[in-house]
């Protein structure tokens, strides 16, 4: 978790939707914390569950292993973290191969039967939805292909770049219980105001603004989506056995391990940046 003073430089690039300034939307909630605490736990049922939650939720558990400590990218530590885990392992390629392979099945059957035109924003659309669904390793990827206009369909475009700004947040429930464990105080010590909901939502995480209780000073309280860094190990470890596979198949030049070892080195730094990087605070100096 990051807290950022509103007077240091914006978590987001100027000229992202998630770079705004919402002060007017803080409100007064030690009540809306004490009905959130009281509410009945987050379950994969729930109505208004982000859909990474609902369909890769069996993930979470890995956020109190050893995966979840990772401060930098290491394919040797994520392996022998993995090989002890073969039931998750398994689940995930099984969840991965039955999701990407129905939606492929779906294209083929619309190209045998002449519907590809018919069909193609919605099978877009589809596409997205998977993405989101499987997490934040597969949406930093859609994310980057969605900027190659050159290389893919105006409709995939379109649907694709939505990724870019608008990711469902997670419950704030989750959210307020993740700020008070890693701080060690009750909200409504930490802070005498916090908007009830995200001003902003991420893969990687979202952020909420909040009134530190002792200086009153506003800030932005930064969240990581639970789960994040042991998810993202895991499909990293499948992506690059696939890019070995793939590369061995189509006997290409690219070393495509080497590849995706350069993204997860990069994806790696920008999670270790989120999670603090010399900007969390202590709860002491401001509860």
């Amino acid at each position: 978790m990051i807290l950022v003073p509103l007077s240091s430089p914006p978590l987001f690039p100027a000229n992202s939707n998630l770079a705004i300034s919402l002060r007017h939307q803080l409100r007064r909630s030690p009540a809306n914390f004490l009905s959130r605490r009281l509410a009945p736990p987050l379950t994969a049922t729930s109505g208004d569950i982000d859909a990474f939650t609902e369909y890769s939720g069996y993930l979470f558990e890995l956020s109190t292993s050893v995966a979840d400590s990772l401060v930098e990218y290491n394919i040797s530590k994520i392996s022998s973290i993995y090989r002890k885990k073969p039931l998750i392992l398994l689940r995930r390629l099984l969840q991965i191969g039955t999701t990407l392979g129905k939606w492929f099945a779906l294209r083929y059957i619309d190209s045998v039967t002449e519907r590809s035109e018919l069909m193609f924003e919605v099978r877009a659309a589809e596409l997205r939805e998977i993405l989101v669904q499987l997490g934040p390793a597969y949406v930093k990827i859609a994310q980057a292909v969605s900027s190659r206009a050159d290389l893919i369909p105006p409709s995939y475009l379109d649907e694709l770049s939505l990724l870019q700004d608008r990711i469902t947040p997670f419950s704030s429930e989750v959210a307020f219980d993740t700020i008070e464990q890693e701080l060690g105080l009750p909200i409504d010590d930490l802070f005498s105001e916090i908007s009830p909901e995200p001003v902003a939502a991420a893969s990687l995480g979202q952020v909420y603004q909040a009134r530190l209780h002792r200086t009153g000073q506003v800030v932005a309280v930064k969240v990581q989506r639970p789960g994040v860094q042991a998810a993202i190990s895991l499909d990293i470890l499948i992506l690059r056995y696939l890019a070995g596979l793939v590369r061995r198949a189509g006997k290409f030049n690219t070393d495509l391990q080497a590849v995706v070892d350069e993204w997860a080195s990069s994806l790696f730094r920008v999670i270790t940046l989120n999670a603090g990087d010399g900007l969390q605070e202590r709860s002491d100096e401001w509860s």
